[in-house]
C-alpha cells in the first residue's frame, strides 16, 4: 500500500500535494495540536548535534553527486537529492516569508501569524531532512527496506527543534510533508535539474576521472 502511495503521488503536481499537506496541518492546527515543549539542550538535542546533522546532509548530498557523476542509478538519486534539497529549501524560505509565525520561544503563542520577524513556518531543517532521505527512500525502498530508517532523520530533527522552543508542532509537521513533496516530485524527472543547467564537465562525476 505504501509503495502505491507513492507511485500515485508521482502522477500529482507539486502544488496539489503542497496544498494537501497544508491542509492537514491547518486542520491539525486548529485541533490544538501545538504546545511549546520543556526546553532541553541537553545530550543529543543539543543545538551542535542538530547543526552537524544539518550540514553533514548538505555535505553528503553535493558530494555523492559530485563523486558518482549522473550515470549511474546511485549518482542519479544523488544529483535528484541536491534538487529537491535547493527546491525545498526556496520553498521553505519563501514560505517563512509568506506566513510570519512567531516562534515557541518569542512567548506569543502558537496563533501569532503575520507578525514582523515571525519566520517560525515551517521548519526549514525539518524540510531539509525530509528532502535528503526521500529520494532514497523512493529508489531503494522497495529493494532495500532497511532504507526506511533513514525517516528517523527528519523525526529526530523535528522532536530536537522543537525541544529547541524554536518550532510548533504543525511547523515541523509542515516542513516534513514539504521536503517530503519535494523529494518525490524529483525522483520523477528523468533528468536533473542540476544535470541539465551544471556544465557536463561537473555533473559527469569526478570519480570517473581517476
Amino acid at each position: 500500500m505504501v509503495f502505491g502511495l507513492l507511485t500515485f503521488s508521482r502522477r500529482v503536481s507539486l502544488p496539489l500535494i503542497v496544498a494537501a499537506s497544508m491542509s492537514i496541518v491547518s486542520v491539525a492546527a486548529h485541533a490544538g495540536l501545538d504546545h511549546k515543549l520543556a526546553y532541553d539542550q541537553s545530550g543529543i538535542w543539543n543545538r551542535n548535534v542538530q547543526l552537524a546533522l544539518e550540514y553533514s546532509a548538505i555535505a553528503i548530498t553535493t558530494g555523492g553527486a559530485l563523486w558518482l557523476g549522473n550515470d549511474t542509478e546511485l549518482g542519479q538519486t544523488f544529483w535528484q537529492t541536491a534538487d529537491a534539497v535547493a527546491i525545498s529549501a526556496v520553498a521553505a524560505q519563501g514560505m517563512k516569508y509568506a506566513f510570519r509565525r512567531a516562534r515557541p520561544d518569542s512567548g506569543l503563542g502558537p496563533n501569532a501569524w503575520f507578525v514582523k520577524g515571525g519566520d517560525s513556518f515551517p521548519s526549514g531543517e525539518v524540510t531539509l531532512q525530509a528532502s535528503f532521505v526521500t529520494p532514497f527512500i523512493v529508489n531503494y525502498g522497495r529493494r532495500y527496506p532497511l532504507v526506511w530508517a533513514l525517516e528517523l532523520l527528519p523525526a529526530y530533527d523535528a522532536v530536537a527543534r522543537m525541544k529547541a522552543q524554536a518550532h510548533w508542532q504543525t511547523d515541523v509537521l509542515a516542513g516534513w510533508a514539504l521536503g517530503t513533496a519535494v523529494g518525490f516530485l524529483a525522483t520523477t524527472w528523468n533528468t536533473s535539474l542540476f544535470v541539465q543547467i551544471l556544465p557536463h564537465g561537473l555533473t559527469v562525476g569526478f570519480s570517473k576521472r581517476f
